[in-house]
């Protein structure tokens, strides 16, 4: 049967129903109007068949899902390592293509992706849903604005925290084979990608790391980076899966005429000299404390109640409804395969730079 691309939901498929398959599933089903939903794979059958039956969805082999004309779409929730050469084959079948954090484990296997994304003439994005925060939107807007005046600084830090049995429970988690690294390109990589769209290319980076807390894991569990950026800003970055109980990531950035300070995924403060153009309880003569409450502006819908606050999945269904706007419009989406790209690129220099103890330029 027939449909058009114009009105109908663009069907997708789900490969890999690892721990982050429902949030993905929750966000697909969440848009009946935009995206259908077809099928899930995993290369554990019983695992797909569980979610399946969780969620009244089909089961279907990777080969089947690549030889069906009727699913445009595909969404990857597969180890790192295999994300390219997964998306490759779907790329090359004619589907548009999703992938999760990171990338790709190498820069090679990023790069062979981003070839096969241009000679398919299809759509490729990969999941950084952090940008579809209304506390990212806000400051994102300020920044294009010019409110922050010149970027001086950046901080980002990832404290947080994970069990020996987290990286026990899957045999791939902890190897820079198929995980990729540890903290920063495991939990850290969200970060990272708002820090970069923030900031704007790095210059160059000195970073150091260790494993400290965990056992039979090959990669890190804690890192510091310095960042020197093309604009000329310097940054920091701290990044861990060992700082007990675990804390909220936060973002800040400083600029000479404000700053901007994002905790867990909400605007903590916006400070803007002369100005007092951001609503928002708390203010004073030297920040103006804005409570966004997950909603999706600081100003106008700040009234909503509370049971509209932004919830954990919905910024990946932003991401979806990006990503399907865009296979729709023929424009880019809001996260391309080179952002994918510079993520990793980013993080391999800081490994780089750890592992020969010296600067290493971008």
């Amino acid at each position: 049967m027939s449909h058009s691309i114009s009105d109908s939901p663009i069907r997708f498929a789900l490969i890999g129903c690892g721990s982050i398959a429902k949030t993905q599933i929750k966000a697909l089903l969440a848009i009946p109007s935009e995206v259908k939903l077809v099928c899930l794979c995993d290369t554990q059958e019983e695992r797909a068949q569980a979610l399946a039956e969780e969620f009244g969805l089909e089961v279907a082999s990777f080969e089947s899902i690549c030889a069906d004309s009727s699913i445009e779409a595909v969404t990857f929730c597969t180890p790192t390592g295999v994300h390219a050469s997964l998306a490759i084959r779907a790329l090359e079948a004619g589907k548009h293509v999703i992938v999760e954090k990171p990338m790709d484990v190498s820069l090679e296997a990023c790069q062979r992706l981003m070839e096969a994304v241009d000679e398919s003439g299809k759509l490729c994005s990969v999941i950084s849903q952090h940008r579809f925060d209304p506390a990212s939107g806000i400051v994102r807007e300020a920044l294009d604005a010019g409110k922050l005046g010149q970027l001086l600084y950046t901080e980002v830090r990832i404290p947080w925290y994970r069990t020996q049995e987290y990286y026990d429970s899957e045999d791939w988690r902890g190897t820079w084979a198929i995980d990729g690294g540890g903290a920063l390109t495991n939990q850290g990589i969200h970060t990272v990608d708002l820090m970069l769209w923030f900031v704007g290319p790095v210059k160059r980076v000195y970073a150091r790391m260790a494993t400290v807390a965990h056992e039979r894991i090959e990669v890190e569990d804690l890192i510091t980076v310095q960042v020197e950026f093309e604009s000329g800003a310097m940054g920091s970055l701290l990044a861990s899966t060992a700082m007990y109980p675990g804390y909220p990531v936060s973002l800040g950035l400083y600029g000479s005429a404000g700053s901007a300070l994002i905790e867990g995924d909400e605007l903590k403060t916006l400070a803007i000299q002369g100005s007092d153009t951001v609503g928002g309880a708390g203010a004073n003569a030297h920040a103006l404390q804005v409570a966004t409450g997950g909603t999706r502006s600081a100003s106008a819908e700040a009234d909503k109640p509370s049971d509209d606050k932004w919830q954990w999945g919905d910024a990946h269904r932003e991401q979806f409804r990006d990503f399907v706007s865009c296979i729709r419009s023929g424009n880019a989406p809001v996260v391309t395969a080179q952002d994918g790209l510079s993520a990793v690129s980013f993080i391999k220099a800081c490994y780089q730079s750890a592992q020969t103890d010296a600067w290493v330029s971008l």
